[in-house]
């Protein structure tokens, strides 16, 4: 497996993403005539011949990692994790249309507006997953708040008094629905994002090029 990984002369090596972006994902490669049989497999592998491709499959969150580190050529993530991992050397090369969500400030139904919250108290505490994302927000904004980093269900906090608020990715809204929360502010829209190493940008552009228009043009 080692090997396979590590081989210059081998086919591309594709991070793809486990989780929400997984069936979408597959279905844009399925349609550029990429094998993805290996990976709707039962198989608990993580690497797979995916014919020109080498699939290799991973957390979202660890997709910018391995291909900066050029253990993967390249890959596919959301937006999100782009700007949450700004620092990473990767080129962003497709916004592939997929995986739409948003990144959210919400707050309990019923709340003061955030804003109102603010000029009462003077600072927020805010829950997030996303500590880079939230803060440079705020401080774009000129407002004061403390951010909580939490890693596990994060609508919990401001039902228990951990925070006044949270930054968070949502889709349908529908769990922010179910803990009594709503949307304030919209922070930044966010989809599945093509990510390339940038030596093998530079050194296999005869592959990567042609694969870059294929995705482009299939993501419309």
């Amino acid at each position: 497996m080692f090997e396979l990984l590590n081989d210059p002369e081998g086919p591309l090596k594709l991070a793809v993403p486990r989780g929400a972006l997984l069936d979408e994902t597959l279905d844009l490669l399925d349609s550029i005539g990429i094998d993805t049989a290996g990976v709707r497999s039962d198989s608990r592998s993580l690497v797979f011949d995916g014919g020109e491709l080498t699939l290799v499959t991973m957390r979202p969150y660890d997709v910018p990692t391995y291909v900066e580190a050029g253990a993967a050529d390249l890959g596919i993530t959301g937006k999100d994790v782009l700007l949450e991992q700004a620092d990473r050397s990767v080129y962003e090369l497709v916004d592939l249309k997929n995986g739409y969500c948003r990144m959210v400030l919400a707050t309990q139904k019923g709340d003061p507006g955030p804003s109102e919250h603010q000029r009462r108290l003077g600072m927020m505490r805010i829950a997030t997953k996303y500590p880079r994302i939230a803060e440079e927000y705020f401080e774009a904004h000129g407002r004061q708040v403390e951010v909580v980093e939490v890693k596990g269900s994060i609508e919990l906090a401001p039902l228990v008094g951990l925070a006044d608020g949270i930054v968070d990715l949502v889709a349908t809204g529908r769990t922010l629905e179910e803990n009594n929360l709503e949307v304030r502010e919209e922070i930044v829209e966010c989809t599945a994002r093509l990510v390339a190493n940038r030596v093998s940008y530079k050194l296999r552009a005869a592959e990567v090029d042609p694969l870059v228009r294929r995705l482009r043009e299939a993501a419309g």
